[in-house]
C-alpha cells in the first residue's frame, strides 16, 4: 500500500499559519491570499478529521492537536529544506541568526570576516530580544541571554562575563573620577535586562547611592553606547567591551567587577543541530570566544 500523506500544499500553508498565528502573515510568506491559506488549512483539517485552529476572544490560536502537529511539521520542513540545500549546493543557503544588539555590534560583526566565504552563504543577522521560540522567531540559530533549558532545543553556554564600570575619557576628565566613591556623584547608566550596580558597589566596598540616579535603557548595549557618547558611566560586560577599551573609546574604571555568569548561549533546534551550516557557525563562534570567557558546562533540554 502507498503512503497516506496529507497534501503538501496544505501542510505548508498550515505550518506557516501556525508559526505566525495569522493567515495574513502566512499568505505574505507564501505569496498566496489569506483565503487560499484558509482553504488549505480546512483541507488539512478535513484530511486529519480534526480541528487545528480555534478562535478565542477574536484571536486565532492552535488547538492542542494543532500545537503538537505544527511542531512536527516545522521540524519536517526544516529537515526537507536542509537536505534539499545539501543537494542543490551552498551558494543559495541562508543562515538566520537572532541575537542582541550588543552581541551583534561589539562581538559578532567585528569577527565575521573569519566565518565562511561570503559567496558560500547569505548570513542574515536580526537583533532584538532573542526569543528561543523557533515556531515564531524566524531563526536558525539564537544567541540567547542565558543557559536556561528550552524544550526541543540544544542550549550550549557560549560565554560568561563579569562587569565593571566604563566611561569615555572626556567624561572621566571632566568629572575628575579618581576612586570608586566618585561614582556616587556622577550619572550612572542603567539597563532593564539585569542591572547590577548594587552588586558592583558591594564588590568595591562602597555604600551605593540612592537609585535611580541616571537614565535606564532596555539593554546594556544602549547603556554602554551612552557611556561611549560621554553621557555617564555604564556597567559593561568585560567580553563585550574589551576591544572598545583597547581602542581608547572607553576606559575601564577600577579593578572590582561583578561575579561572572553566563551571558550568552548558542541555541538551535535539536533536530537541526547537525546541519552543516549550523555546525559551522557553532564551531566559528565557540572558537572565537576567549578561553577565560568559556563556561565549563552545557544544558540540553528534553
Amino acid at each position: 500500500m502507498g503512503r497516506k500523506l496529507p497534501p503538501f500544499a496544505a501542510v505548508r500553508a498550515f505550518e506557516a499559519a501556525a508559526r505566525h498565528l495569522s493567515f495574513s502573515k502566512a499568505a505574505d510568506e507564501l505569496c498566496l491570499s489569506p483565503s487560499a491559506i484558509s482553504h488549505q488549512v480546512r483541507a488539512l483539517e478535513d484530511f486529519l478529521d480534526t480541528k487545528l485552529f480555534e478562535r478565542c476572544n477574536n484571536r486565532m490560536q492552535l488547538t492542542q492537536t494543532g500545537k503538537s502537529y505544527s511542531g512536527k511539521m516545522t521540524s519536517l520542513l526544516d529537515t526537507l529544506e536542509a537536505n534539499t540545500s545539501g543537494i542543490t549546493g551552498g551558494a543559495n543557503q541562508t543562515l538566520r541568526v537572532l541575537c542582541t544588539p550588543g552581541f551583534a555590534a561589539r562581538w559578532l560583526v567585528p569577527r565575521l570576516d573569519k566565518f565562511i566565504e561570503p559567496s558560500a552563504v547569505r548570513l542574515r543577522v536580526s537583533v532584538g530580544a532573542p526569543s528561543t521560540d523557533f515556531q515564531t522567531n524566524d531563526a536558525d540559530v539564537v544567541i540567547g541571554w542565558s543557559d536556561d533549558p528550552v524544550a526541543g532545543a540544544e542550549v550550549v553556554p557560549l560565554m560568561q562575563s563579569g562587569r565593571y564600570p566604563v566611561a569615555s575619557p572626556s567624561f572621566i576628565r571632566d568629572h575628575r573620577i579618581e576612586e570608586p566613591q566618585d561614582l556616587c556623584r556622577v550619572t550612572l547608566m542603567h539597563d532593564e535586562t539585569r542591572d547590577q550596580w548594587r552588586e558592583w558597589f558591594a564588590a568595591a566596598g562602597v555604600e551605593p547611592p540612592e537609585f535611580p540616579c541616571g537614565p535606564e535603557f532596555p539593554n546594556c548595549e544602549l547603556a554602554t553606547s551612552g557611556a561611549e557618547q560621554g553621557l555617564g558611566v555604564s556597567l559593561a560586560y568585560d567580553l563585550m567591551v574589551r576591544e572598545t577599551v583597547a581602542s581608547g573609546r572607553l576606559v575601564r574604571l577600577f579593578e572590582p567587577f561583578t561575579m561572572p555568569f553566563v551571558i550568552y548561549s548558542f541555541v538551535c533546534q535539536r533536530s537541526r543541530a547537525s546541519e552543516p551550516l549550523i555546525s559551522a557557525f557553532r564551531e566559528f563562534v565557540f572558537n572565537e570566544v576567549e578561553p577565560d570567557g568559556r563556561p565549563a558546562f552545557s544544558a540540553v533540554a528534553e
